[in-house]
């Protein structure tokens, strides 16, 4: 069994876009984590209806922002949407080792394949092979393990990685984007259905 445990606790919301963007602005005006999550939790700035809400949904936006260095934050904070999709994306896969050998072992590995689309049976085959060495992943409830997927497949949605119908959609990240992930841990490419890239640049 592998000591590295998976963290499983993405079963609330998908990408949080709107609340990133949100977040990363008010991140260059205080330039403190710690700081940003006070001010949205006692001025409620992302208009949760309950205190517990809203202090989950920070949490969870800020441990994924906080995973981006201060050259990806400006470029988020500059992007367009999709940029900041794809970024938030890489944030998320960051921040959940699972989410990130999922889209490297079946999202990558299916769209090299030329297999167009990915099942929810994609899912529990992968879920169940990675019980073999995660004996974290067998302590999962059946409903747990439904709402996991579900909210997987909202973020790969919300990223246009994946359509409405669970067709692998081809990242288009831009010159930008790409020499920011390349200037960085240049293997978060690796988590795009993309094959324009130089290997090289990998090693």
């Amino acid at each position: 069994m592998s000591d590295n445990r998976y963290s499983m606790s993405f079963t609330t919301g998908g990408l949080f876009h709107r609340e990133s963007v949100n977040l990363t602005k008010l991140y260059f005006d205080l330039r403190d984590w710690n700081s940003v999550r006070n001010k949205v939790v006692e001025e409620n700035l992302l208009q949760a209806r309950t205190l517990n809400t809203l202090k989950r949904v920070c949490s969870e936006v800020v441990s994924r922002l906080k995973l981006l260095g201060l050259g990806e934050l400006e470029f988020f904070n500059q992007g367009n949407h999709q940029e900041q999709a794809y970024l938030l994306w890489i944030a998320v896969c960051r921040r959940y080792r699972f989410i990130a050998d999922f889209a490297v072992e079946v999202l990558r590995e299916r769209f090299l394949s030329l297999k167009t689309d990915i099942t929810h049976e994609d899912f529990d085959t992968f879920f169940n092979r990675k019980s073999e060495w995660h004996l974290e992943l067998e302590q999962i409830a059946p409903a747990t393990r439904m709402k996991l997927r579900q909210v997987l497949f909202r973020m790969l949605r919300e990223a246009d990685l994946l359509t409405a119908g669970n067709i692998i959609h081809a990242a288009m990240l831009s010159p930008g984007l790409l020499e920011l992930v390349y200037q960085g841990d240049r293997k978060d490419v690796l988590c795009f259905p993309i094959v324009e890239f130089d290997p090289k640049r990998l090693t």
